[in-house]
């Protein structure tokens, strides 16, 4: 089959591979109709994310039909079409029992990784590193998916592939980030990045009864996109003094929440995003931390700071005092994309939100290097790249 290979920094190909074959008695084959290039697959593409080695198979953002079922699983059949959330779960350990699911205990074979780096193990997740357990991804012809009988949700016909694709990452992503800011009707909500995460974190804080939100970026086509929900408010932060800018249109308070929608690989202005930028080049840090500083200081007292931008490993410079005396709550962590697919399904058939107005570009699989390269580029205006095998 083909798929989508790293082999390197800024080095991605389509390569022949062989095909998945059913290697638990819990596992699904799936042909991929549709898959995404995801803001986190760009970390792995600018080589900072440890533990990739050539040749591994991209992507966690896929649906498709099921071809083939292991003797465990019951619920699917050949011909189902299904969405599959990108983290790996068991079902049945503590965390799964909890509605914890990117917290599983059972799904990442090589979670010795994440235990030195973190403490603990964490999930498995499709092509994302041989840290989050080596499993191969999406961004390819065929994929074989574990624990087959509690993660693929089959979707309904009437509904079309890209309506449904972002169940399995983005949307909940959003929606999570919106929701682990308890929005009050009528409250202020600042996202901070409107990139696709940041789009459905904005889209999911209006459904929840936000009564305002601010959209904050330095791309137009991003600000264009954000602006599309109604009554959201944008800031380019290369023109603008954000959190001075925030506050002043808060009339001093700041947002009642904030959200930073960005993670690792932040942009932004002036001396400090420099000092980070040689920082994490030198990897004498991990990760560029600009709107998570920016969210903490803008943030009113009390407030929350949700964090669905992907972290993975240590800053410098963090406002923590800020955080401290103003009594902020941070929310953050990998999405348990399961707890939400059936709530967000509903959402889509009711016709709340058709996710596909992220979609900017498509392209045959063929073409995901040049995908890869406009997506972080940020050429032709590109947002969203979603990919047909």
């Amino acid at each position: 089959m083909k798929a989508v290979c790293w082999n390197g920094i800024h080095d991605v190909r389509v390569d022949t591979v062989p095909d998945p074959q059913i290697l638990n008695p819990r596992d699904a084959i799936i042909r991929v109709t549709l898959t995404a290039i995801c803001g986190s697959d760009l970390h792995l593409y600018d080589g900072y994310i440890p533990a990739m080695q050539p040749g591994d198979i991209l992507g966690h953002e896929f649906m498709g039909e099921v071809v083939e079922v292991g003797p465990e699983v019951t619920n699917l059949q050949v011909g189902d079409r299904v969405v599959v959330p990108f983290p790996i779960s068991c079902g049945h350990c503590f965390f799964c029992e909890h509605d914890l699911w990117s917290l599983c205990d059972n799904s990442n074979p090589k979670a010795y990784m994440t235990e030195k780096l973190y403490g603990y193990g964490v999930a498995g997740i499709y092509g994302y590193s041989h840290m989050m357990g080596g499993y191969a991804g999406g961004q390819a012809e065929y994929v074989r998916v574990p624990f087959a009988d509690v993660g693929p949700l089959k979707i309904p016909d009437g509904l079309t592939d890209e309506q449904v694709l972002f169940l399995t990452d983005i949307f909940p992503t959003g929606y999570q980030a919106a929701e682990q800011c308890e929005i009050q009707p009528g409250q202020t909500v600042a996202v901070f990045g409107c990139g696709p995460v940041g789009q459905f974190a904005i889209a999911s804080a209006r459904m929840l009864g936000a009564g305002r939100i601010i959209a904050v970026d330095r791309f137009p086509e991003r600000l264009r996109m954000a602006a599309y929900t109604e009554g959201v408010e944008t800031l380019d932060y290369s023109e603008n003094d954000i959190v001075e800018t925030i506050k002043e249109m808060t009339g001093g308070r700041g947002p009642d929440a904030c959200i930073d929608a960005v993670g690792m690989e932040a942009h932004g202005e002036g001396l400090i995003y420099y000092y980070d930028k040689a920082k994490q080049l030198a990897r004498l840090q991990t990760d560029r931390p600009t709107a998570l500083r920016e969210a903490i200081q803008a943030c009113r007292k009390g407030g929350v700071v949700s964090i669905p931008g992907v972290y993975g490993g240590f800053v410098d410079k963090m406002p923590i005092g800020a955080a401290f005396n103003k009594g902020l709550t941070l929310r953050l962590g990998q999405t348990h994309v399961h707890r939400y697919l059936r709530p967000l399904l509903e959402r889509i058939q009711e016709g709340a939100i058709d996710p596909s107005f992220v979609i900017t570009h498509r392209l045959p699989l063929d073409q995901a290097p040049h995908g890869y390269e406009i997506f972080r580029q940020k050429e032709d205006n590109c947002i969203k790249v979603v990919l047909t095998p």
